[in-house]
C-alpha cells in the first residue's frame, strides 16, 4: 500500500514510520517534518483498518485543521482513495469506509464514545494529560489500536514524563530528532536562528531538548544601558493595564491587591529596541488614558498596543475622548496573550533579545532598579512583573506597526483602528 501511494519520507522520518512499537513518542525540532510524517501514518493506518477510524488531534480544532487538512488532501490527490470530504467537520472518508477525522483537544466531548484504530496527538505538550489518559486511551482498547505523540518540547511537563516512560516500556518507543535531521533544512537557516534566539529557546525549538525555563531566565549581564537615543527608527508603545478599582470591584478584587499599569515606550531601529521609558503606577482610568496619549504625542509613536480585555475596554472611551479633545490621533491595536502563560510569553519575547544584545535601556530614568528586580527575580510569585510584561508586548506591537505601514506627517495622520477615525 505504501509503495502504491509513493510514500516519500526522509531517513529520520522513516525510522519512526517503520517502527513496530504500538505507541510512539516523538520529540522533534521545528521543521523536522512531523506533520507530513503524521499524515502518512494516518493514511496508512486508515487504509489498513477493517472496522475503526483514525483521529488526528491538535491543541484546538482550528489548529488541527490548519496543520493537517490540506496536507492530507495533497498527499491523496490523484489516488482515487478519497470517497468524500466534509470541510466543516474536517472529516475524510476513504474508499474502504474508514474515516480520518481532525479534532481539537479543547473540545473533549467530540472525542468520547468512539473506538479507534489509531490516533495522532500533535503538540501533546500543549494538551491536558487527561485527554490521553481518560478519553483517548480507552478508545484504542477494542482493536488494540496505536498512538503517535509528536511535538516540540515545552519544558519538563507531561510530554517529558511520557517520553521518559516510553524509553522503558516494551510497547512504546521514544524518538528525539533535531531540526537539522531533516535534510531539506538549510543549515544556514538554523545558524541564523541560533544567533538570534536565546540559548534555552534554541535548544528547545531546534534541538528538541526538554529544557526547564525556571529560575535564572534573565541574567544580570544581559541588561545593557545606553542613554543615547538611536537616530533611526520609530517609537511604539505597549500598555499592560491594571489597577482600575471601578473595574476590579466588579470582579471581586480589592484595591490593595491590584497590579500597576505599565506603559513601555520603545524605539524600534532595525531588529533592535531602545527602551526610552516605562511609566508605571496605579492610576484611575482617565489618568491612564491621558498618560497613554501624552506618551504617544511626545514621542510621535506610530502604534499603541493595549492588552485586550475588560481593562482595555474601560480605557478606550476615555482615550478616544482625549484624542478628540486634543485633535491628535494614534493607531490603537490589540495585543493578546495568544493562549500562552504569562511566564512563557515574557520569556519568548525578551530572553533571546536580551541575551544577544538586541535590547538596550535608557539610563536616565527612575525605573531601572525596578526593571532589574523584575527581570532577575522572574518568575517569582513575590515580585511584580508589570514592567517586563508590558515590555514583552512590544514584540506584538512592532509587528502590528510594520503591517500598518503608516506614513506620518508633521501634523500626524489621524487613524484609529478601534474608533474607525
Amino acid at each position: 500500500m505504501a509503495k502504491e501511494l509513493d510514500v516519500q519520507l526522509h531517513p529520520a522520518q522513516l525510522e519512526i514510520f517503520n517502527s513496530t512499537a504500538r505507541f510512539k513518542v516523538v520529540s522533534a525540532g521545528r521543521r523536522f517534518g512531523k506533520s507530513r510524517l503524521a499524515a502518512w501514518i494516518l493514511i496508512i493506518k486508515a487504509l489498513q483498518s477493517e472496522s475503526k477510524d483514525v483521529f488526528y488531534i491538535g491543541p484546538t480544532f482550528q489548529q488541527a485543521k490548519d496543520i493537517m487538512w490540506n496536507m492530507l488532501k495533497e498527499l491523496l490527490h490523484g489516488t482515487d482513495l478519497i470517497e468524500t470530504t466534509h470541510e466543516n467537520t474536517a472529516t475524510m472518508k476513504l474508499v474502504n469506509g474508514r474515516r480520518i477525522s481532525l479534532k481539537g483537544s479543547d473540545r473533549p466531548d467530540t472525542l468520547r464514545g468512539v473506538g479507534l484504530a489509531y490516533v495522532v496527538l500533535d503538540e501533546y505538550a500543549s494538551m491536558k494529560v487527561e485527554v490521553w489518559e481518560q478519553i483517548i486511551r480507552p478508545t484504542l482498547s477494542d482493536v488494540k489500536g496505536g498512538a503517535l505523540f509528536i511535538g516540540t518540547p515545552a519544558g519538563k511537563n507531561h510530554f517529558y514524563d511520557l517520553y521518559l516512560e516510553a524509553e522503558k516500556d516494551k510497547d512504546w518507543e521514544a524518538f528525539q530528532y533535531t531540526s537539522i535531521d531533516n535534510p531539506l533544512i538549510d543549515p544556514k537557516e538554523v545558524e541564523v536562528a541560533k544567533r538570534t534566539m536565546s540559548t534555552q529557546a534554541f535548544r528547545q525549538e531546534f534541538e528538541a531538548s526538554f529544557v526547564s525555563f525556571t529560575g535564572g531566565i534573565f541574567k544580570n549581564e544581559w541588561i545593557k544601558y545606553d542613554e543615547n537615543e538611536p537616530e533611526e527608527g520609530n517609537f511604539v508603545i505597549a500598555v499592560d493595564p491594571a489597577g482600575f478599582e471601578a473595574v476590579e470591584k466588579e470582579r471581586g478584587l480589592k484595591g490593595s491587591k491590584l497590579d500597576e499599569t505599565a506603559i513601555s515606550i520603545v524605539k524600534i531601529h532595525g531588529d533592535k529596541w531602545w527602551v526610552k521609558d516605562i511609566l508605571h503606577g496605579r492610576w484611575n482610568i482617565k489618568e491612564t488614558a491621558s498618560k497613554i496619549l501624552q506618551a504617544a504625542i511626545e514621542n510621535q509613536a506610530t502604534t499603541v498596543g493595549i492588552e485586550s480585555g475588560a481593562l482595555k475596554n474601560a480605557i478606550l472611551p476615555y482615550l478616544q475622548d482625549e484624542m478628540r479633545t486634543q485633535g491628535r490621533w494614534v493607531v490603537i491595536t490589540d495585543v493578546t496573550h495568544g493562549g500562552k502563560k504569562k511566564a512563557d510569553r515574557i520569556t519568548w519575547a525578551l530572553q533571546g533579545r536580551l541575551e544577544h544584545g538586541k535590547i538596550t535601556f535608557n539610563r536616565n530614568t527612575n525605573w531601572n532598579g525596578e526593571l532589574e528586580t523584575q527581570l532577575i527575580e522572574f518568575p517569582s510569585k513575590g515580585t511584580h512583573d508589570d514592567i517586563i510584561d508590558s515590555l514583552a508586548y512590544i514584540d506584538q506591537v512592532s509587528v502590528a506597526d510594520f503591517m500598518h505601514t503608516i506614513e506620518l506627517e508633521e501634523e500626524w495622520t489621524p487613524y484609529d483602528d478601534v474608533a474607525g477615525y
